[in-house]
């Protein structure tokens, strides 16, 4: 399987997100630059965290405009893997593959520890290594993650099982506790914590890292041969 890892001006994660796909997961990653950006050849995107465009005007919202962007919709229409983590949650719900958009934290601070999170959907192409409710460690690493959306938008989430991660102890004020939503057809996820920085016992937790595997469960099971 191969991954195409978008690195923006002021993304700062892209290293992290690489090397959990080449080094914990086994597979091949590009890091693409994304005024070259062809991400026709590869299986699953990822939009890693950091500050795009240093946050100006709103976190993502000049990343959402680039022209990679196009490609980005396109892989998500033919049903590849997308995952935005942090700004790249962000990025998703500027261009509106994701409804809702992010707030500053409540207490209007960066916030940067571990948050304990309760897995809500365990049958997605992120989630299938999970248990329904198991609770899991990611770190977090943000100013703005107070995920917001209006209370229609919420009860679509709910209804359609997108939600895929809430906090334990809500650490930024976001609607319902969320911390990770899917869209409707359950290709493209984006999430707040940083499963990339949790995938190796050396910094405490690996939990991370079955996020990565179920991408690579789900592809094996689409794309194997039958015998």
């Amino acid at each position: 399987m191969k991954f195409a890892v978008v690195v923006f001006p002021g993304s700062n994660c892209d290293r992290d997100m690489y090397f959990a796909i080449t080094d914990a997961l086994g597979q091949k990653a590009d890091l693409v630059w994304y005024q070259e950006a062809d991400l026709s050849s590869y299986d699953a995107i990822l939009l890693p965290g950091g500050f795009s465009y240093g946050d100006y005007l709103r976190s993502g919202a000049i990343a959402s405009t680039s022209n990679v962007i196009k490609q980005i919709r396109e892989a998500a229409e033919a049903g590849k893997p997308i995952l935005g983590v942090c700004n790249g949650f962000q990025v998703l719900l500027e261009m509106g593959l994701l409804p809702g958009a992010m707030l500053p934290n409540k207490h209007l601070k960066f916030m940067c520890h571990y948050e304990t999170l309760k897995v809500e959907n365990a049958k997605t192409m992120f989630t299938n290594s999970y248990e329904e409710q198991e609770e899991i460690e990611l770190p977090i690493a943000h100013g703005d993650g107070n995920y917001y959306c209006d209370e229609a938008t919420y009860t679509q989430l709910k209804n359609n099982n997108q939600i895929a991660f809430t906090y334990k102890n809500n650490p930024n004020g976001s609607v319902e506790d969320i911390a990770g939503i899917t869209n409707e057809q359950g290709t493209v996820l984006g999430m707040m914590p940083h499963p990339e920085r949790a995938v190796d016992s050396l910094v405490g937790t690996t939990d991370g890292l079955r996020l990565f595997q179920s991408i690579l469960t789900h592809w094996r099971d689409k794309h194997a041969i039958k015998a």
